[in-house]
């Protein structure tokens, strides 16, 4: 599997912009369909301005896009950006059970026969 890597500074803003549920929800909203801002901020307890807050910080992640339709702006989710994360994830996860294996081999050789 070849992955391209993120910089630090693009892990960190895709992992800030998923700690909060409010950006995970917009997120899975988003990605099966266009959704304007204003129907997004009437489906949460907060402003329409902390709702464009919400779609700033996950479009600075790459996580969802901005589209100018006439007078509204519409959320697209990017699944190729998450499928991106999962296979970072993935390329993490194989580094640690290759290590792991390795600490299980090390164990076993210095186990009492």
């Amino acid at each position: 599997m070849v992955v391209q890597e993120l910089s630090d500074e693009q892990l960190n803003r895709v992992f800030r912009a998923l700690a909060d549920a409010t950006r995970r929800d917009i997120v899975r909203r988003t990605l099966n369909a266009e959704v304007s801002i204003s129907d997004l901020a009437a489906d949460y307890d907060m402003s329409f301005a902390a709702v464009q807050k919400h779609v700033a910080a996950l479009q600075a992640a790459g996580l969802v896009s901005k589209i100018a339709r006439g007078r509204e702006r519409l959320v697209r989710g990017q699944p190729e950006r998450l499928r991106h994360i999962t296979q970072t994830l993935s390329a993490f996860e194989d580094i640690w059970r290759q290590r792991i294996e390795r600490l299980d081999d090390f164990l076993a050789d210095e186990a009492p026969s």
